[in-house]
C-alpha cells in the first residue's frame, strides 16, 4: 500500500513539474509585437521603407523629436520594409534593433507614449547598373527623417507595455507630413534651383542643386559693378539663417509679443534666441553698411539621398557633385548675377562639415579657388578619424589590450564630459537606417569616402554592430579622400598653388574630438618649405564645436562679417594684373 502511495505521489509530482515547465515555456514563447500599417487613403501603392517604433516617457513633445545623441533621449526601434501594402501590418518585435535599449523586450514595464514612422524610400536606378532603394533627397527638409515631407506618422498613443507578458498593440499610421512651403525672394535674399546634368545621369533621375544668394547693397544702383563670390559650405539651409531687417526689440513691441524663448530644434531658420536675432540683425546693418565689402554670399544646397550635403566632392556613393557644383552651379551663379566668374575671385568657408568641404574643395580643385577659411573641419587626417586611427587600429569601438577593453568616445561637452561613446552613436545610425540610409553623418562619412560596395550601397568602413575595420576600406578612404594624405603626397604640385590659401580654425574642445586631425594637418603643414604653406592655423581655448576666431560671444558673433572681409582683402592683394579689384568697391 506504502509502495502504491509512494508511485502514486511521484506520478503527480511528474505531472506537476511538467504542468509547471509547459506553463513557463507558453509564457517564454508570449512575445511583446507592434503592428504597424498605413491605411489606403495615405497610399493606394505598396511603399518601401524604415519602419520606426517611438517610445517616450514623457508628453513634453511628440517622441519623434524626442532622440537624441544625449542622456535625455527616447527610445527608438527599426526595421526595414519593402512593398509593404496599405492596410498590411508590418511588424516590430524582439528582431528590431533599438536604441539607447537594444531590444523591445529590455523595456520596463509602464506606461508610455507611442508613436510609428514610416521612412519612405524611392527607387533609383544609377548608372553603375545598380538599383537601389533610398530615401528622396529632394524634399526641402536636409535628409530629417522626423520632418521629412510624405513620411506617415501616428498620433501619439499611451499604452501600457509589459514585455514580460503577450501583448499585440496596433498602430495606425494616419498623418502624412505635408510639403515645406518655396521661401520667398526678397530684394538681398535670392533663390536658386538648376538641374544637374551630370547628377542627374549617376543617379538615373532629374537631380537638382540650389543656392541661397545675398546680393551686396547697392547691386540695382550699380548695374556695371562685377562681384566677387564668397560661398559658405556646410549643412542643408533652406533659405539664409543669421539675417534680419528689423531689431529685436522693435519687432516684439509692434507685435505685442514677449521676448522670444529657447530655440525650437524643428525650426529652419535661426530659432528664437534673443542673442541670435541680435546677431541676424547685427550683420544686416553690417551688410549694408557703407565700408562693408560689396560680394555675393553663396549658400550651397546639394542635398541627396544619402545625407543633406554631398560633402561637395566627387565620390563613388554619391555621385559627381564637387565638379557639378564647380562647373555648373557656381558658373551659372555668375553668370546670372553678375558675378566676376574668374577662380581668383571665389573664397570659401564653411564649420564642421563645412569646414571639411572648403577645405577639401580648395585641395582637389586647387585652381579653381582663391582661399578658404574653414573651421571645426570633420576629419581632414584620418589617422584622428575623430577618435580612431582607421589605419592602424582594428576595431573602432574599443580600445583593445591584452586585459582590458575601453569604449571609444563620441561626444563630449565642452568641458570634456563624456555623453556619448562612438559604438552608441552608431547603434542609433543603425536603427534609422541599414545600409547607410539613416541619413546620419556617420553615414555620411562613409558615404562620401568610401567605395560602393557588391550591393551597391555603400560599403561600410567597419562592421557596424562588431565595430571592426575594414582595412580595404581604409586604403580607399586614404588615397582618396584624407586631405592630410593628398598634400603630403602631392605637395610638389599642391604647393605652388595653396600657397596663402589655408586658413583653419578649431576649438581644442571640440565636441565631436576633432581637433586631433587638425594637430596633424598642421604638424605637415608647418614642415614644408617648399614651398611653405603661406596659410595660418589657430586653436580656441576650451571652445567647443564650431570655434572659428573670436574670443568673446561679441567677437564670435560678427565672425561672418569678420571673415568676409579678410577674404576681401586677400582677394584684392592676390588679383591678378588686369583684374577687376573697383567695380564692386563702392
Amino acid at each position: 500500500m506504502k509502495r502504491k502511495r509512494f508511485i502514486t505521489n511521484f506520478l503527480l509530482s511528474v505531472l506537476a513539474i511538467f504542468i509547471l515547465c509547459l506553463c513557463a515555456s507558453c509564457q517564454q514563447g508570449s512575445e511583446l509585437l507592434f503592428h504597424l500599417s498605413f491605411p489606403e487613403e495615405r497610399s493606394s501603392e505598396p511603399l518601401d521603407g524604415r519602419l520606426l517604433l517611438l517610445i517616450s516617457d514623457n508628453e513634453s513633445d511628440e517622441p519623434r523629436f524626442q532622440v537624441n545623441r544625449n542622456d535625455d533621449t527616447q527610445l527608438i526601434f527599426g526595421t526595414d520594409v519593402e512593398s509593404l501594402a496599405p492596410g498590411e501590418a508590418a511588424t516590430i518585435d524582439s528582431g528590431a534593433s533599438g536604441y539607447p535599449l537594444a531590444n523591445i523586450t529590455d523595456i520596463p514595464p509602464g506606461e508610455y507614449w507611442v508613436q510609428g514612422f514610416l521612412h519612405r524610400y524611392e527607387t533609383f536606378h544609377r548608372a553603375d547598373g545598380h538599383i537601389l532603394k533610398l530615401p528622396d533627397g529632394d524634399r526641402g527638409d536636409g535628409q530629417k527623417w522626423n520632418i521629412a515631407p510624405g513620411n506617415f506618422y501616428s498620433v501619439p498613443q499611451k499604452m501600457f507595455i509589459d514585455p514580460q507578458k503577450g501583448q499585440t498593440l496596433e498602430i495606425s499610421l494616419t498623418k502624412e507630413i505635408p510639403p515645406i512651403s518655396v521661401p520667398q525672394d526678397t530684394k538681398y535674399v535670392k533663390h536658386i534651383r538648376i538641374e544637374s546634368e551630370l547628377v542627374s545621369k549617376f543617379w538615373g533621375r532629374p537631380m537638382y542643386l540650389g543656392a541661397i544668394l545675398l546680393l551686396p547693397e547697392g547691386y540695382e544702383e550699380h548695374p556695371k559693378a562685377r562681384y566677387p563670390i564668397v560661398i559658405q559650405q556646410g549643412h542643408y539651409q533652406r533659405t539664409i539663417r543669421g539675417w534680419r531687417k528689423t531689431p529685436p526689440l522693435e519687432t516684439f513691441a509692434r507685435s505685442g509679443d514677449k521676448p522670444p524663448g529657447p530655440k525650437d530644434p524643428r525650426r529652419q531658420d535661426e530659432g528664437y534666441n534673443p542673442f541670435s536675432l541680435e546677431r541676424a540683425y547685427q550683420f544686416y546693418k553690417d551688410w549694408t553698411g557703407p565700408d562693408f565689402p560689396r560680394v555675393i554670399h553663396v549658400i550651397l544646397q546639394h542635398s541627396n539621398p544619402y545625407y543633406d550635403d554631398s560633402y561637395a566632392i566627387n565620390t563613388a556613393n554619391m555621385g559627381p557633385y564637387g565638379d557639378a557644383l564647380t562647373y555648373e552651379l557656381i558658373p551659372h551663379i555668375e553668370r546670372e548675377f553678375r558675378g566676376i566668374g574668374q577662380p581668383w575671385a571665389r573664397t570659401l568657408y564653411g564649420c564642421s562639415t563645412g569646414g571639411w568641404e572648403s577645405l577639401g574643395v580648395q585641395i582637389l580643385y586647387p585652381d579653381d579657388y582663391n582661399g578658404t577659411w574653414s573651421s571645426a573641419p570633420s576629419p581632414i587626417d584620418f589617422r584622428a578619424y575623430t577618435s580612431v586611427n582607421i589605419y592602424e587600429e582594428k576595431n573602432a569601438y574599443f580600445l583593445e589590450s591584452a586585459w582590458k577593453r575601453t569604449p571609444r568616445p563620441g561626444l563630449r561637452d565642452q568641458h570634456g564630459l563624456l555623453l556619448s561613446t562612438l559604438q552608441e552613436i552608431h547603434q542609433l545610425v543603425q536603427v534609422l537606417g541599414t545600409k547607410g540610409r539613416s541619413g546620419h553623418l556617420r553615414d555620411a562619412y562613409q558615404a562620401a569616402w568610401g567605395p560602393v560596395g557588391e550591393d551597391g550601397y555603400t560599403k561600410p568602413l567597419w562592421n557596424p554592430v562588431t565595430g571592426e575595420i575594414d582595412p580595404s576600406v581604409a586604403d580607399y578612404a586614404r588615397e582618396n579622400y584624407d586631405l592630410r594624405y593628398i598634400l603630403e603626397r602631392d605637395w610638389k604640385t599642391l604647393g605652388p598653388k595653396l600657397k596663402g590659401k589655408i586658413h583653419l580654425h578649431t576649438g581644442d574642445m571640440d565636441n565631436w574630438y576633432l581637433p586631433n586631425s587638425v594637430y596633424l594637418m598642421e604638424a605637415f603643414l608647418e614642415s614644408t618649405t617648399d614651398p611653405y604653406y603661406g596659410g595660418e592655423v589657430g586653436y580656441g581655448d576650451r571652445f567647443p564645436h564650431c570655434w572659428g576666431g573670436g574670443e568673446t560671444s561679441l567677437s564670435r558673433g560678427t565672425l561672418r562679417q569678420d571673415l568676409i572681409g579678410q577674404m576681401a582683402d586677400h582677394l584684392i592683394q592676390t588679383a591678378p594684373p588686369g583684374a577687376d579689384t573697383t567695380s564692386w568697391r563702392y
